[in-house]
């Protein structure tokens, strides 16, 4: 079954009549936004709830929107959400398909990008979803986190890596952005992004059941136990959801280049140290890529 709003098909065969990931009731107010017409960035100025400015801000964008894609290649999002970066891939890519749990979610991001005829959205479970369809790109954008929810398996972050490399033309990439479970924000007094809990990544999620982030090192480790020999890492700073830059293993950050501490968007923190001072320190003893607060990763 499918519907299109405007131009986008909504594909409804895997979908099983009920949103299994959820924000909650502001999830309404999200749809009658977009289904309103209203600019979103006029919107944001009027509006400062983290749940509006993390769906709708064009700064979520900046993650990849430097990123030279090239010409006539296809994309498959997985965990798309209300399409916070859907509308760039649409710019970047002459194909999207866009997967999400949510049918809720999956209406904004439909309506947000309803001018894009390039876009297709599936809703259903990543695990339920068959297709003999290859993409040039697939994207693990702050979905990697959270495999548990998508795969029933005794190792499921590997296996949403296997299975989404089983969707990769030969030559294909991998796009991934995550938090660092060692990021300095953590170290600082930021609680841990998921859980809310002080120092939960540090101390191994001890007691936490549903969600998992990794070390550079434990990163690069998994994805090439899943079966890709190449990757590069990047470093969006802040960090992948709000990046304002983005360094390179080519190009880090060196002592004064970070300034500030790292944004608490949602909660509350607290600040045990400067992080801008222990930066310049990390940055100078040649540590920063294993307290970056995210990764951005293009595995190959």
């Amino acid at each position: 079954m499918e519907e299109y709003i405007e131009k986008v098909k909504l594909n409804l065969d895997f979908y099983k009549g009920t949103d299994t990931y959820s924000d909650g009731d502001i999830e309404e107010q999200l749809l009658e936004t977009v289904k309103s017409g209203t600019d979103l960035e006029e919107f944001l100025t009027k509006e400062n709830d983290w749940t509006f400015l993390y769906h709708f801000s064009k700064i979520r964008h900046n993650i990849l929107e430097w990123y030279d894609f090239g010409e006539g290649k296809s994309l498959l999002e997985i965990g798309a959400g209300c399409g916070a970066i859907s509308g760039l891939f649409c710019e970047k890519v002459d194909r999207v398909v866009a997967i999400d749990l949510s049918k809720r979610r999956s209406s904004i991001n439909a309506y947000r990008n309803q001018t894009h005829d390039n876009l297709e959205i599936i809703v259903g479970n990543f695990q339920d979803i068959e297709t003999d369809e290859k993409f040039d790109y697939v994207t693990l954008i702050g979905v990697l986190e959270y495999s548990i929810y998508y795969i029933g398996s005794e190792d499921p972050f590997r296996d949403m890596l296997r299975k989404a490399k089983s969707y990769l033309k030969p030559g294909g990439k991998l796009i991934i952005a995550i938090e660092n479970k060692y990021g300095i924000k953590y170290w600082a007094g930021a609680t841990e992004d998921h859980t809310g809990g002080f120092f939960d990544g540090i101390e191994g999620y001890d007691g936490v059941d549903r969600v998992r982030t990794f070390s550079r090192h434990g990163l690069e480790k998994l994805i090439k136990e899943s079966g890709f020999t190449n990757t590069e890492f990047y470093y969006p700073v802040p960090d992948y959801k709000m990046p304002i830059e983005i360094y390179s293993e080519e190009r880090l950050p060196k002592k004064g280049s970070i300034k500030t501490q790292s944004p608490a968007y949602d909660r509350n923190r607290i600040e045990l140290f400067s992080e801008a001072k222990a930066l310049d320190s990390i940055c100078e003893e040649g540590l920063f890529e294993e307290f970056a607060n995210s990764f951005l990763v293009i595995c190959g």
